[in-house]
């Protein structure tokens, strides 16, 4: 098996990868540009090579068997690899001082652009990527050695990664500045019982938060409205729609400039970390090692700065 394994080729990888993702052979044959028979051929020797069945059929297209994974994570790596080595010889060459690929949640584009900033102007040559998604496609990144590093609140236990904190992320409860609870001090749960929260849909790292905090006073945090994003969110405060649970490091900017504020309450803000992760066995070459030392030794510099209150 070993032996017929090193036939493998990546045409042979990049057809069942094509396929998984786009759940027919019509579809890899589109995306690859090649005919449906080419596909299948590719298909059909890979498969004689492995001596498994790497593709099922199910309502939804057709979708990877276990051995199936094993060869599409073997994709995934070589990629990587390829990528890796592209890089190499364009810093060789002199082409460029090397790229990194940065993935980040969508909360912390508030600080990471700015030390990106800082850094390029340290290694001005390199070719920087970042890309904002939400956790779970970071996660997909990570395991598919698609980024060099992710900057991240909550590292996915599932992936064997190197984790480095950058610093802290408080949460707290912001409302309009005119608001009724304004000048209160020591607030707890109950007495937002029957405010409205603008909040994040379920799922989410905040929301997750939120309820935790509710949950210890036996309490469910009203929603007033569901949000896509912590931008519509802020906005939706500013108009004084409700209050809402959120990122200290998402508002810093509209607190310092009186736009709205926080609320006293006790227990808040709530303290969760930033990391910087990558993949254990995902190889860095220079310039991310580089970028990687750089936002371990510097990152919680550009972390935002909100006038909140100290947990009573």
């Amino acid at each position: 098996m070993i032996t017929k394994l090193r036939d493998v080729t990546i045409r042979q990888l990049r057809a069942l990868a094509s396929v998984a993702a786009g759940g027919s052979v019509t579809a890899a044959a589109n995306k690859l540009h090649l005919t449906q028979p080419a596909v299948t051929l590719q298909l059909r020797n890979l498969q004689q090579l492995c001596g498994l069945p790497l593709l099922q059929r199910t309502s939804e297209g057709m979708t990877l068997t276990p051995a199936g994974q094993e060869l599409y994570t073997l994709f995934e790596r070589i990629e990587a690899a390829i990528d890796s080595c592209a890089t190499s010889l364009d810093m060789i060459t002199g082409r460029t001082g090397g790229r990194i690929s940065i993935g980040a949640v969508s909360t912390a584009k508030y600080f990471v652009p700015f030390a990106i900033s800082a850094f390029s102007k340290l290694h001005p040559g390199m070719d920087i990527s970042l890309t904002i998604v939400n956790r779970q496609d970071i996660r997909q990144a990570l395991r598919g050695y698609a980024l060099d590093l992710a900057i991240m609140g909550h590292p996915p236990p599932d992936i064997e990664l190197d984790t480095h904190l950058i610093g802290d992320h408080p949460h707290v409860v912001i409302a309009p500045t005119g608001h009724r609870l304004a000048n209160a001090s020591g607030l707890t749960a109950v007495d937002l019982a029957h405010e409205k929260f603008l909040s994040r849909k379920p799922g989410s790292g905040t929301r997750f938060l939120m309820e935790q905090f509710f949950e210890k006073s036996n309490l469910e945090p009203q929603i007033g409205m569901e949000m896509s994003s912590n931008e519509t969110i802020k906005q939706a405060v500013i108009a004084g729609l409700g209050i809402a649970f959120i990122s200290a490091h998402t508002v810093a900017v509209e607190l310092r400039e009186g736009r709205m504020i926080t609320l006293d309450i006790t227990g808040l803000p709530i303290i969760r970390q930033w990391f910087v992760v990558r993949k254990k066995d995902k190889v860095l070459l220079p310039p991310a090692q580089e970028m990687l030392d750089f936002l371990v030794a510097n990152g919680k510099e550009f972390l935002p700065q909100a006038p909140i209150g100290r947990v009573r």
